[in-house]
């Protein structure tokens, strides 16, 4: 379970209410009253004591708890995003008065896009941490969309357009797309010469990006947009890759996915003077806030890796 690490101690009342504040964050991210103990190596009763005592001060429901879940309130929702930003105030001022050198350690928690995350970023996120043993990381793939103050996540990267005004969102670069196929299930087509002779051949379609409708442009700007016949969707690229290497049809993928492949033959670009559109990957974290330096160091290393994949 991934923790923060806000080293909060029960020394004076202001430092008992950041205790309070970091239990209900703790609560809201591990899911559960018991779970929360468990991380805090706290008894459940006592968890829930703390919690209650925050709703006391505060003179409000913070979350609505059932035998088998439990939600935010309005108020709770709002006083989740004022805690985490308190709490990386707090912590802050421990970095600026305490730590010393070039010592990373904390947590950071990263949700990052299946494929890239599952790929790329982790080799370097392995290779920051083994730089730096004392950071920890939640690392969690999501190609969705995400509620950022809840999911408690120090950066996003996501493919595809970030919905979240409220975050600081940094461009990252663009992803490349092409129509692939094997050689074998190319052998038994007709010719393709025109994104029109694509129009009645069997495809793989990845939501949510594709649908029956798949527009494609060449170098000159002019589109086509085509609605072939959709033999298998999937909103898993993993699959998508598969499928399309098992013949199942064609598919539109990602250069960076399918380089080795187009480079070994096993898969063949169809139409090299078109392309799908592209994709932009962006960076997400909130804006006007302290970023430790672990976050910091971790955005660079980031910006790095996706700059040389792309």
């Amino acid at each position: 379970m991934y923790e923060r690490s806000y080293c909060l101690k029960p020394v004076s009342k202001s430092l008992d209410r950041l205790t309070l504040l970091q239990t209900f964050v703790r609560i809201v991210d591990a899911g559960s009253i018991s779970a929360a103990a468990r991380d805090l190596g706290l008894s459940q009763p006592s968890v829930s004591r703390q919690l209650a005592e925050l709703e006391s001060r505060f003179q409000a429901q913070l979350i609505q708890r059932t035998t088998h879940s439990l939600s935010l309130t309005a108020a709770g929702s709002e006083l989740l995003a004022d805690g985490r930003r308190l709490l990386d105030d707090w912590e802050a001022l421990e970095e600026k008065h305490i730590e010393t050198g070039e010592t990373l350690r904390g947590g950071l928690k990263v949700v990052v896009p299946v494929a890239l995350g599952q790929l790329h970023l982790m080799d370097a996120a392995l290779q920051f941490q083994q730089q730096y043993p004392l950071v920890s990381f939640s690392w969690q793939l999501e190609d969705g969309n995400i509620r950022f103050s809840e999911v408690g996540c120090d950066c996003w990267i996501k493919i595809g357009p970030v919905l979240d005004h409220s975050l600081h969102v940094e461009p990252l670069g663009e992803v490349e797309r092409m129509v692939v196929a094997t050689p074998k299930a190319i052998a038994q087509l007709p010719p393709i010469e025109t994104p029109q002779a694509l129009a009645e051949l069997p495809f793989i379609a990845l939501d949510p990006f594709e649908g029956r409708k798949i527009p494609l442009k060449n170098s000159l700007g002019k589109i086509i947009s085509i609605t072939p016949p959709i033999r298998m969707s999937t909103n898993s690229i993993f699959a998508l890759h598969r499928a399309a290497l098992a013949g199942l049809g064609l598919a539109v993928m990602p250069h960076w996915l399918v380089k080795t492949e187009l480079e070994s033959g096993q898969l063949i670009d169809v139409l090299p003077e078109w392309r799908a559109p592209k994709l932009a990957v962006h960076l997400a974290y909130l804006p006007g806030r302290h970023q430790p330096r672990r976050l910091r160091s971790f955005l660079e290393v980031v910006r790095a890796a996706v700059s040389g994949i792309l």
